[in-house]
């Protein structure tokens, strides 16, 4: 018996379970994935948004200004990259510099310092690669760039060793209300719990729809992204949005935190939410709107290409509250952007949302709401990298060239209390695998070590999701 069912092992899922994790209180997180971030949580900008856009007294509004002032903490908390590189957003008339007139107003009445409209001659300044007919632009210094992938594991990571329960794929097929117990019943077993809470993302109304909530439904909209090698991630220094419309922020160009150039997304509504392709004529698209940006896209730098689907909200804004047909089943659905900018108050949100739930809730003595700071081997100094190497020679082999990654930090994440099983779970824990190769060089080895960690033949190994298998047979003994 479950106090709290998470369903969803997203960004949001796990920041909800770290905060709920101080508490006695005993929790899981289920996902029908094989492990976290595998759907929108690991395949978005990874952008910290300033928060001026979203309409002022949303949740949406309230929630993004609130988790972009948490998020430096929260990432130096939980050793994830963070870097607070500004944004602009880029008129090319005069009418769209009325837009940005807007959106500053608005962010100011928010409380959102650091806004300002600039010209055409201090963007060149700021943005030298940035096209001439570019002629005004709204500068916001808060905006920063994470790494979401990381953002969400450390997060769950974090709820883990305060003693959340993680379960991978567990897919819900149904939950039963009893008088005041949910029966969650998954392709694996049957779960009890007191309060279940619905993070389920792009899939967040159909699990609604099980405890017979149909007050929102969720649209799934895709946007394909461009990823560019680290030898041109310097094209921009900023996140470089164009002038919104009804259709949302636009193509973006910006530099990853880890050194990448990354452009995209476009905006389609789809039906079918298990499609993840990219398609030749829409990263074509892409590429086109980013040239408006800048005519120095170096396209043949390009890595590789991916999709990442928006959970769309119908009602326009987040929602985050008690269902109104069904005690106790809280939905938080519509995270689409700015969701990773909100996240960590998105926790605190439903913390305050489950407390009232629980007559004897009580903080747990002994519990962590940090990780510990270990740096990438690649970012240490000659020194600290000589002193890793003697602790641990692990340390002095090079499993992944591009990234620079070593068989120790390879096993340390298979180790986690939440480790990688598959060969993505390595390449998002460590970014083996997401260098210029993409995985052409380290891939042969990280099967290995990863069979070698878990104790399985090599042809158990899967690279992405269930069913993923890479080896069929030996060809030779």
């Amino acid at each position: 018996m479950y106090d709290i069912i998470i369903i969803g092992a997203g960004v949001i899922g796990a920041f909800i379970a770290r905060s709920l994790s101080i508490y006695e209180l005993k929790i899981c997180v289920i996902d029908k994935h094989i492990d976290a971030a595998m759907g929108t949580s690991g395949a978005n900008s990874g952008i910290i948004h300033g928060g001026y856009d979203a309409i002022l007294g949303s949740l949406k509004s309230t929630l993004n200004i609130k988790g972009s002032n948490q998020m430096k903490k929260v990432c130096m908390d939980l050793n994830i990259p963070y870097e607070n590189c500004e944004s602009l957003v880029v008129a090319f008339s005069n009418e769209e510099k009325k837009v940005l007139e807007l959106l500053k107003e608005q962010g100011e009445k928010g409380g959102i310092k650091g806004l300002s409209i600039i010209g055409g001659q201090e963007i060149r300044k700021l943005e030298p690669n940035l096209n001439h007919d570019i002629t005004w632009a709204l500068l916001s210094k808060t905006a920063a760039i994470v790494s979401p992938y990381k953002m969400t594991i450390n997060a769950l990571e974090n709820a883990a060793i305060n003693g959340v329960e993680f379960f991978r794929e567990y897919e819900v097929l149904d939950i039963n209300k009893g008088s005041d117990i949910f029966i969650v019943k998954t392709d694996k077993e049957n779960l009890k719990g007191k309060v279940v809470i619905n993070c389920a993302g792009i899939f967040a109304d159909e699990i609604s729809k099980m405890v017979g909530d149909e007050s929102f439904k969720i649209i799934p909209r895709s946007g394909e992204y461009i990823l560019l090698d680290k030898s041109v991630g310097n094209l921009v220094n900023r996140v470089i949005f164009q002038t919104p419309t009804k259709e949302g922020k636009g193509v973006l160009i910006t530099r990853t935190v880890d050194g990448n150039l990354l452009i995209g997304p476009d905006a389609k509504v789809i039906n079918d939410k298990t499609l993840h392709e990219t398609h030749r004529d829409v990263i074509n698209y892409v590429y086109q709107k980013g040239l408006k940006t800048t005519d120095k896209i170096p396209l043949h730098q390009s890595i590789t290409t991916f999709t990442g689907v928006r959970a769309t909200p119908s009602t326009g804004d987040f929602i985050i509250k008690e269902s109104e047909k069904c005690k106790h089943f809280i939905n938080v659905a519509g995270m689409d952007s700015p969701g990773l900018s909100s996240a960590p108050a998105i926790g605190d949100y439903v913390l305050n949302l489950v407390k009232p739930m629980f007559s004897d809730i009580t903080k747990k003595t002994n519990y962590t709401l940090t990780l510990p700071n270990k740096k990438y081997f690649s970012n240490m100094t000659v020194n600290e990298k000589k002193q890793a190497i003697k602790k641990n020679n692990q340390y002095g082999k090079i499993v992944c060239r591009c990234e620079n990654v070593t068989e120790a930090e390879i096993v340390e994440s298979i180790h986690m209390t939440i480790g990688a099983t598959t060969v993505d779970g390595v390449k998002r824990r460590t970014r083996a695998g997401m260098g210029r190769c993409q995985g052409g060089f380290c891939l042969p080895q990280v099967i290995d070590i990863l069979a070698r960690e878990l104790k399985i033949d090599k042809k158990e190994v899967q690279k992405g999701d269930k069913g993923s298998y890479i080896l069929t047979r030996r060809t030779r003994v």
